[in-house]
């Protein structure tokens, strides 16, 4: 067990807080001003975990924090000899959601990397629908509707990642050339899907005491690295917020995209592997 004096974590919470505050801070103004960005915004709204959640540091199990009365009363905390830290009986607690993780994320890991999809997924989810039912439609259709499903219509739509597939226009679904479900995750996903290494914070923060802070604060940078590349990508025009589209309807954005994307699994790859290794950590216990 790691001992961690007052001095010493407090400066790594004041570090960690720092780092996530200028993501955090934009977003809160928004949400109190009743204004939605459809970048910017999803990690917050997608997702489970909250700015306050993000915000709080945790040393991950294994470190006792001295003098650290105030994370006593946090889930999976208790008072020891000397310090505060994650007990090894809530470690135990979590085996099924720890077992998992590990699974998926390891058959992910074992695939070879897709690259073909070029983003279709986003269009698929607007395909053939009303303009009110279209989930940003603040925002307008790049291509126009009719443009739009076009596209659509001309490309193979190959997307293995449940969480983007059933968000499918209805119209869309029988397109998609596979059909991945929320059991059989672990049959479909692969490491060069954006979605998938957008949920590598998702597996993080559902790990959250058990892990550290750093490592779910790097998850959520990459996650949101990989969602504008995603909505630059989208049938969306985001000019007006500075995001230069993606044209993956033509030759040179699908290169563009290709080459986005792969740099996105290179950087996925070890953080899939720092969450498999805590994961295995964890499940010896």
């Amino acid at each position: 067990m790691r001992v961690l004096a007052a001095t010493e974590w407090r400066d790594a919470r004041a570090e960690h807080e720092e780092r996530v505050d200028r993501w955090i801070a934009p977003h809160l103004v928004r949400r109190r001003r009743g204004v939605a960005h459809p970048v910017e915004d999803f990690l917050f709204t997608y997702y489970s975990f909250r700015p306050a959640a993000l915000r709080r540091w945790h040393p991950g199990f294994g470190v006792t924090l001295l003098d650290a009365s105030d994370y006593a009363g946090l889930k999976g905390y208790r008072e020891v000899a000397g310090g505060t830290c994650v007990t090894a009986d809530h470690v135990a607690g979590q085996r099924a959601i720890v077992q998992s993780i590990r699974e998926l994320l390891e058959a992910t890991a074992s695939r070879p990397p897709s690259f073909g999809c070029f983003g279709m997924h986003e269009w698929a989810m607007v395909y053939k629908l009303d303009p009110t039912e279209v989930r940003h439609s603040s925002w307008p259709l790049r291509l126009g509707a009719a443009g739009t499903d076009r596209v659509v219509e001309s490309h193979r739509i190959g997307c293995s990642h449940f969480d983007a597939y059933r968000f499918f226009a209805p119209a869309a679904l029988h397109l998609n050339q596979v059909r991945p479900g929320a059991a059989s995750r672990s049959d479909f996903e692969q490491p060069g899907c954006l979605h998938a290494g957008m949920d590598l914070y998702k597996h993080a923060f559902r790990l959250v005491p058990m892990v550290s802070s750093e490592l779910v604060a790097d998850c959520f940078s990459l996650a949101r690295d990989i969602r504008v590349l995603d909505m630059r990508a989208s049938p969306y025009d985001l000019r007006e917020l500075g995001y230069s589209p993606v044209a993956v309807e033509t030759p040179a954005g699908k290169q563009e995209y290709v080459e986005a994307q792969r740099a996105f699994a290179e950087r996925a790859a070890p953080l899939r592997a720092r969450l498999v290794a805590e994961c295995e950590r964890l499940l010896d216990v």
